[in-house]
């Protein structure tokens, strides 16, 4: 003998309320209370054509500080900021969130860069005001991208080896960019007192931020996106790109290369402090051996 609770869970309108359609209309936006936890999202189309306009956009801009427009190059950074910021509150795809986050640093590396009083251009100091402050979106990029320690390369395996292989690398692709852009020196002299703050602001300060930016941010990210090969020449040739301001293309291609030599490096043993070293050393050859020897 059936109950009447059991007969009424044979009406059409019963039977209607547990199909899937009525259940996902129980959502906040229908007024109801029921949230399905495992709801696949969309899937979002030509990912490739958001992440073309925004690198579009940064190669301009870089193309117009290397033909000197250096007002012009700053406005488009800012309208790139600007647009990344904006783009990320209404594009839900996580992917694409976190890529124009990881991008988002290229702009205001180059903003803060081109910011700078003029009369501290020439100034070893200048970049602690530089690095100083990209240390801030640099840190708060660094805790959105959701990566393990282990892939952002924090770990300190094999640093004993590590040194003097940076200081080796640093030398060789040091030597080969100086005698592109014959560099000025950033100190007086080639003293103990003045190589070692010089090697503890490019290693510590300038290679950290800028191999945090490139390879533990962006070519994290750009991986994870176009696959281990694709997010390292992507990350080179933006590394390289981000070196237009020097005016000289050989620059920007040795840059690539110098770029793809250490985003190799970062790729095979997921070292940090070997890339920061090696990116810091070639700054210290640049910027100070070198142009007391030649």
């Amino acid at each position: 003998m059936e109950t009447y609770e059991s007969q009424e869970t044979q009406t059409p309108e019963y039977i209607e309320m547990q199909t899937p359609e009525y259940i996902e209309m129980q959502t906040p936006e229908y007024g109801g209370m029921h949230v399905p936890e495992n709801r696949a999202k969309p899937e979002l189309k030509n990912k490739g054509l958001y992440l073309i306009i925004p690198i579009v956009a940064i190669a301009f801009a870089e193309f117009m500080l290397y033909f000197g427009r250096v007002m012009v190059a700053m406005e488009v950074h800012a309208a790139i900021l600007l647009g990344l910021s904006l783009s990320m509150l209404y594009i839900k795809n996580e992917d694409i969130q976190k890529t124009y986050q990881a991008l988002i640093l290229l702009p205001v590396l180059r903003l803060v860069n081109l910011s700078m009083p003029a009369f501290y251009e020439e100034t070893l100091y200048s970049f602690v005001f530089i690095y100083g402050l990209l240390s801030i979106p640099v840190t708060i990029a660094l805790t959105h991208q959701g990566f393990t320690r282990e892939q952002l390369g924090v770990t300190f395996k094999k640093i004993g080896l590590y040194i003097p292989l940076a200081i080796i690398m640093g030398l060789l692709l040091g030597v080969g960019e100086y005698f592109i852009i014959e560099t000025n020196y950033l100190i007086p002299d080639l003293s103990i007192p003045n190589l070692l703050t010089l090697t503890f602001l490019m290693v510590f300060l300038v290679g950290l931020i800028e191999e945090l930016i490139f390879r533990s941010v962006l070519q994290n990210r750009l991986e994870v996106l176009l696959g281990s090969q694709g997010g390292l020449i992507l990350t080179s040739v933006l590394f390289g790109l981000m070196h237009s301001g020097y005016g000289n293309i050989g620059e920007v291609f040795y840059t690539v290369f110098v770029g793809f030599i250490i985003g190799y490096m970062f790729y095979k043993t997921r070292s940090l402090p070997l890339v920061a070293m090696i990116h810091g050393f070639i700054n210290v050859f640049l910027f100070g051996v070198l142009p007391h020897l030649f």
